[in-house]
């Protein structure tokens, strides 16, 4: 069984791959340029927290970061060990981890949405009329 996966992880894996493909870009044209650079540590940290799809796809596509032997290794030890978290999750002490974590999140958002103010929202949203007035 795969357990328990909140869409949340894939959001975080999709947001930080993006950066993380980002990064490797601005690096890449840095490096042309001999501008400043983003550190290795950044780009690192970034692959360690669910940002390696990106990277992987930008060091393919910008031909960075692929040479460096002491990089590679460093980069793909954040892979296996990011995935080895994914997989932990998926695991029944890391399944029931990941289900009270976010069930104390949602109790912590719940706490912080105040009633009175969505209320007022939603009620100016229904009124609005397409010529501009409010009723």
């Amino acid at each position: 069984m795969l357990g328990f996966t909140p869409p949340l992880i894939g959001i975080i894996f999709l947001f930080v791959s993006l950066i993380a493909y980002l990064q490797y870009a601005k690096d890449k044209k840095a490096a042309k340029n001999g501008t400043w650079r983003v550190s290795e540590n950044t780009l690192h940290l970034l692959g360690l927290f669910c940002g390696w799809p990106g990277a992987l796809i930008a060091q393919q596509k910008f031909r960075h970061k692929t040479k460096k032997v002491s990089f590679r290794v460093v980069f793909w030890l954040t892979v296996i060990a990011n995935i080895g978290g994914f997989v932990w999750l998926h695991s029944h002490d890391g399944n029931v981890q990941l289900r009270k974590g976010m069930s104390e999140i949602e109790s912590y958002v719940a706490k912080q949405i105040d009633e009175k103010n969505i209320s007022v929202v939603i009620n100016l949203l229904t009124s609005f009329h397409g010529d501009g007035s409010v009723r």
